[in-house]
């Protein structure tokens, strides 16, 4: 039986990039997303097409129960031995009052509180198995706030805590929590890209992308996050930042880039 990698957010940016790596390294990929199930069984045939085991799961993980249910059916397939939090929360710039209590709740449901509800079933779950681990995406605003961005820093601020606190409590008995930040705009149309729309997307690539290495590739990313399941447990890596090497860190920015 193979062993699980589960992907929550497998869009065809990081989410999906990263399934098809774990599943070409022998994994079976469970490809878990939102919404569009039409986009989500392309997924899963095209895995299924290059011989990669794969399936896929439609879930809104604000959803009571749903996230639960989500690990319930995929340990059916096989034991889950990394999980790829991959959700974002990110609703644009909105001042103060353009962030209603509804919008402001629904950042930390997603970024926070499903990875805090999926670690409540899993953990267990991992430390009976002995081994198990957790690459959870995050961004620049888990490190710093920016006007604008009230719902995603917080959000995201707690996620950078909530794995430390797990790594604190779970590290010794095999769980391995890595908080992954990615500092910087990523070629994914079906993330930036929608969030900026297709021709400043367009332009964007255009004059970043491409030859000139200034947009943080998806299949590059993919790389990184199966070493990070792979490593062994003297060298755990807890937190990293990833950028294109023209970027500034993330400290010498005046504005987030996503």
């Amino acid at each position: 039986m193979k062993p699980v990698c589960l992907v929550v957010g497998a869009g065809a940016g990081i989410g999906g990039t990263v399934g098809r790596k774990f599943a070409q390294e022998g994994y079976h990929a469970a490809l878990c997303r939102r919404s569009d199930a039409a986009g989500l069984a392309a997924m899963t045939q095209a895995f299924e097409e290059e011989g990669l085991a794969a399936s896929g799961y439609l879930t809104n993980a604000a959803e009571p129960g749903a996230l639960e249910q989500l690990v319930s059916d995929v340990e059916k397939v096989g034991p889950i031995d990394t999980l790829v939090y991959n959700l974002g929360a990110q609703i644009g710039n909105r001042s103060l009052q353009d962030t209603s209590l509804k919008t402001f709740e629904l950042g930390w449901q997603i970024a926070c509180f499903g990875l805090f509800r999926l670690a409540k079933v899993l953990v267990p779950m991992m430390v009976a198995r002995g081994r198990g681990t957790f690459l959870v995406t995050s961004a620049t605003s888990a490190m710093r706030g920016n006007a604008g961005q009230h719902s995603h820093a917080a959000a995201m601020a707690g996620r950078r805590l909530l794995c430390q606190t797990l790594n604190a409590e779970y590290a010794a008995q095999g769980i391995h929590v890595a908080h992954i930040i990615v500092d910087g705009a990523v070629d994914a149309p079906d993330t930036l890209g929608k969030m900026l729309g297709e021709k400043a997307f367009a332009a964007l690539r255009e004059a970043r992308g491409g030859e000139h290495d200034g947009l943080l590739l998806p299949e590059k990313i993919a790389e990184t996050y199966f070493h990070l399941a792979q490593q062994h447990r003297s060298v755990w890596t807890h937190e990293l930042d990833l950028r294109a090497y023209s970027d500034l860190a993330w400290w010498n920015h005046a504005v987030d880039l996503v």
